[in-house]
């Protein structure tokens, strides 16, 4: 599975990192927003590639985004992280405001950086470019 990131946006880029280092079976790759691999991925995905505000977890037959996205990266994580599956109780449209909210206010809330982030030597072959 493949995580399309918006890699100035620093909640985006802690959560990959925090993906980094859990993901201990490495089932997730990266892509950023900036990217070519990452533009084309959004772009099949039907998400603005200049202005997006979700990411995006493109599967080998299906595409995630908002909140079944987060949680599905999450499933992916194994135990504990699976707990976060119990969301799916939550109401859709309910997970998915919360999310918009947050993706929304994500540079004003947690900052932005000037340049793309970049993966540690030791992750770079997890990365699409």
């Amino acid at each position: 599975m493949i995580v399309v990131f918006d890699a100035h946006c620093l909640l985006c880029s802690r959560s990959v990192q925090f993906l980094l280092r859990r993901d201990h079976r490495q089932q997730l790759r990266f892509a950023t927003v900036q990217s070519p691999a990452g533009r084309e991925l959004l772009c099949k995905a039907g998400i603005d590639a200049i202005d997006p505000e979700s990411f995006v977890l493109v599967g080998s037959d299906r595409t995630w985004t908002e909140s079944a996205a987060v949680l599905r990266v999450a499933h992916a994580l194994g135990w504990p992280w699976r707990l976060a599956w119990l969301a799916w109780l939550v109401p859709a449209p309910l997970r998915d405001a919360l999310y918009r909210v947050v993706a929304r206010h994500r540079y004003r809330w947690f900052g932005r950086r000037e340049a793309c982030f970049l993966p540690e030597d030791r992750d770079a072959a997890r990365f699409i470019r």
